[in-house]
C-alpha cells in the first residue's frame, strides 16, 4: 500500500483503528526504520536507552476506569471491567518519542504485581523485562489517523501534527496475569 493510499483511507469516512498481528501486516506502508521500532520484541525502554543519552518517562495520567472496547477485546474482559490506565510520555532529551498506555485489569494488581501501581516515572519496561515470570503476547500494530481518539490522547500538546502516526501493542503476563501495553511512535522519534 502507497503512502498516498494510507493517507487516502485516513481521510475516509469509513476509517476505523483496526490492530492487526505484525505477521499479516503489509510492511510497505511504513519506513523501514519506522518498521523496526515496530517489530522489536525486546524492551523498548532499553532501546530507547541505548539511543539517548538524557532518558525519561513522564506521567500523564494515572487512574481506574473502564477499558476502551479494543482493549478489552484484546485482553479478553468484558467492557465494564475496572483497571488501572497508565498513560505516559517516553522522552529523549525534551523531545517525546513514544506514548504508552497501559491498561491493567484489576485482577491484575495482586501480590507482587501491585507494584505497577505504584511506578511512577519509572520505566515499565525495565519492571517487566527483569521479571522472569513475564511472558509476551503477539505484537499487533495499528496505523493510527489523526481525529481518532488514540492520536489525539498521544499527540496532545504537540504541536507536530501528521495525518497519521503507528503504533503496536501486546498483552504481557506476569505469572500468567495479563495487561496491555499499547505503544505509539510519536513524529520526533529518533530525532
Amino acid at each position: 500500500m502507497t503512502d498516498s493510499a494510507n493517507l487516502a483511507q485516513c481521510a475516509g469516512r469509513r476509517y476505523r483503528l483496526q490492530w492487526r498481528p505484525a505477521s499479516s501486516f503489509r510492511h510497505a506502508a511504513i519506513s523501514d526504520e519506522l518498521r523496526d521500532w515496530l517489530l522489536d520484541a525486546d524492551s523498548l525502554t532499553s532501546r530507547i536507552l541505548t539511543q539517548c543519552n538524557h532518558f525519561r518517562v513522564q506521567v500523564a495520567k494515572q487512574q481506574r476506569q473502564r477499558p476502551m472496547r479494543s482493549e478489552a477485546l484484546s485482553l479478553g474482559i468484558r467492557m465494564h471491567t475496572n483497571g488501572l490506565v497508565r498513560q505516559v510520555h517516553l522522552y529523549c532529551k525534551d523531545l517525546p518519542w513514544v506514548f504508552a498506555r497501559t491498561f491493567i485489569p484489576l485482577t491484575t494488581l495482586r501480590g507482587k504485581e501491585r507494584r505497577l501501581a505504584h511506578l511512577g516515572n519509572r520505566p515499565l519496561g525495565a519492571y517487566l523485562f527483569s521479571r522472569p515470570d513475564m511472558h509476551r503476547g503477539e505484537i499487533e500494530i495499528a496505523r493510527i489517523c489523526a481525529g481518532t481518539l488514540l492520536y489525539e490522547m498521544a499527540l496532545a500538546g504537540n504541536g507536530h501534527r501528521p495525518e497519521q502516526i503507528w503504533g503496536r501493542r501486546s498483552v504481557f503476563y506476569l505469572s500468567d496475569k495479563p495487561l496491555l501495553v499499547s505503544e505509539i511512535f510519536l513524529p520526533d522519534l529518533g530525532r
